[in-house]
């Protein structure tokens, strides 16, 4: 099996009508394909079909008159991302996603049968494993951003985040951690999947042993389910 090569990658981002993953619409889509030095960003807008209620327009700036004015079709939106993430894989990319169990989560929904056939690599996952006790709460891609140096151009646009999250895996794997590099395809996702185990189980059972909520922590990897 082929091992992760961070020169070869497509980083995908989604912006959405909702956090919920079972219920968000695609309102902007983005894939950064990188292949050595050559480098091709596609951002697509959806109009979602849906009002984009309020909190999420303040967070990506598109309203539903602005989607309703510029977006494409939904469908047509979701089935280019659907193809050109196939075709990634296909030509050997690993998919760079940042919290993949959300944004890939939210293909499944839309498409009813999305799969992963690819290697998928979660620059926010291997945050959490690899460095578990760094001080600080927050790990979003802001803040990760700043810690490992990149550059993060405009948070929250699909294109933006996109290339952020791409540099993060570049750094982790180069820089970091590059033993992570001589894993295969099999044994990386692997090892991404068991550590969003047992990250999310601990914390499940923190937030239970403080009486609070927790039906909503997913363990799966790289989907919730």
């Amino acid at each position: 099996m082929p091992t992760f090569n961070a020169s070869r990658m497509l980083s995908f981002d989604l912006e959405t009508t909702s956090v919920n993953p079972a219920e968000a619409r695609i309102v902007t889509s983005a894939l950064v394909r990188i292949d050595g030095r050559d480098v091709q960003a596609n951002e697509t807008m959806a109009d979602p079909g849906v009002e984009i209620p309020e909190e999420a327009a303040k967070i990506h700036g598109i309203t539903t008159e602005k989607a309703r004015a510029e977006g494409r079709p939904h469908d047509e939106v979701l089935a280019e991302t659907v193809e050109a993430i196939k075709k990634g894989w296909e030509d050997g990319l690993t998919l760079i996603v940042f919290n993949a169990p959300y944004d890939l989560s939210v293909l499944r929904a839309l498409t009813g049968d999305f799969t992963v056939t690819g290697p998928v690599y979660d620059p926010y996952v291997i945050d959490r494993a690899r460095d578990r006790y760094r001080k600080g709460k927050k790990r979003n891609l802001t803040a990760l951003s700043e810690f490992y140096g990149v550059q993060l151009e405009n948070a929250h646009e699909a294109t933006s985040d996109a290339l952020a999250a791409a540099r993060i895996a570049w750094k982790q794997v180069k820089q970091f951690w590059p033993e992570l590099s001589e894993m295969d395809s099999d044994e990386l996702m692997e090892y991404q999947a068991v550590q969003q185990y047992e990250l999310q189980s601990d914390l499940k059972k923190y937030l239970e042993s403080r009486g609070r909520d927790a039906s909503d922590v997913a363990t799966g990897w790289p989907m919730i389910s």
